[in-house]
């Protein structure tokens, strides 16, 4: 078979989660990568075909939403350009995690499609949600990369349709130690917004990957380094805990590991709200805004002894034998 699998390059998991999938796809036929998307730090290791600038989120300094620079970079007539020139026609498969410029392809091209990943949980009702839900963060969920055949994946198989995370090779076979460190990784935070919390704990030594960190240096009581995959590996391999967002492959990763985890999903994000929702019914902290006292916010974590329920890891094989088989029967 001719595979194209779509890939949204808002953020680093659609690309880990891609690189994971692909030497299982490969077993299956040809695929072509299509990158969407201008926000991604991960250097893609597929062999990417195809690429577009798509439709982006931007961060501002301290854990929200740009949205002055998410209006400036999108571009619907290039969208809809780039759409219309995507040679869908020549794919038997095509799989879309998450990314609206293959969704207009199919549809304008009027091929079948299956949208796989994390956002496609959220078709179902049945899916965590905040207790105040947005029409906007729905009508998004239903209408930004619809299609016709869904397969989600989220922490707990919510409905029938929704699988396990996937999680990489390196985490699935690892032997998780603690070497007492804090792992941070927070995407949508400056240095400034949260160095003087980690300065003021100087007995916790924190592991902070940035994407402005070139080469890896240690000040005080923290160690600083660039968006490395390996090196990140490592560090949530052997770390006591993790302060992340609320984003879905790093949680689901240390939930695998049975790590602690501080969640701060990014303000007004509507899919980090509901993975928060979904964190908090299995006993995760979620912290919905960094103030002054964030320093006593980390003591407090890291005292709460609390057990978080260990997710499952996705069998591929068995997840894409069901992918084909019902993208074949439709």
């Amino acid at each position: 078979m001719k595979i194209f699998y779509a890939v949204q390059a808002t953020g680093n998991g659609h690309i880990s989660r891609a690189t994971q999938l692909y030497p299982y796809l490969k077993k299956y036929g040809e695929v072509d990568f299509f990158l969407s998307g201008s926000n991604a730090t991960l250097e893609a290791e597929i062999p990417v075909k195809y690429r577009s600038k798509g439709c982006s989120l931007f961060y501002s300094k301290c854990g929200g939403l740009d949205y002055w620079n998410i209006a400036k970079k999108f571009k619907p007539y290039q969208i809809y350009k780039d759409a219309n020139e995507l040679p869908l026609q020549n794919y038997d498969v095509i799989i879309n995690d998450f990314d609206a410029v293959t969704a207009l392809a199919c549809k304008l091209q009027k091929v079948h499609s299956v949208q796989f990943g994390h956002q496609a949980s959220f078709i179902s009702e049945k899916t965590p949600r905040p207790e105040s839900r947005s029409k906007v963060g729905e009508f998004i969920f239903k209408n930004y990369a619809p299609a016709p055949q869904n397969l989600g994946l989220h922490f707990q198989s919510y409905d029938s349709f929704i699988h396990p995370p996937v999680i990489k090779d390196e985490i699935v076979q690892a032997t998780p130690t603690n070497l007492g460190h804090i792992t941070v990784y927070l995407p949508s935070f400056d240095r400034q917004c949260l160095e003087k919390a980690f300065f003021s704990l100087p007995h916790i030594h924190f592991h902070w990957f940035l994407d402005t960190v070139k080469e890896r240096y240690t000040r005080r009581n923290i160690t600083y380094f660039p968006v490395n995959q390996k090196q990140y590996n490592n560090s949530l391999i052997t770390c006591d805990g993790i302060i992340t967002g609320g984003g879905f492959e790093t949680p689901s990763e240390a939930l695998y590991l049975e790590k602690m985890i501080l969640s701060i999903p990014i303000k007004a994000h509507y899919e980090q709200e509901c993975n928060s929702a979904a964190l908090k019914s299995m006993g995760v902290p979620v912290e919905y805004e960094v103030k002054d006292d964030f320093n006593l916010v980390i003591e407090n974590w890291l005292n709460s002894n609390v057990i978080y329920p260990k997710v499952k890891a996705n069998t591929i094989p068995d997840t894409l034998e069901y992918l084909f088989d019902t993208y074949n029967s439709n």
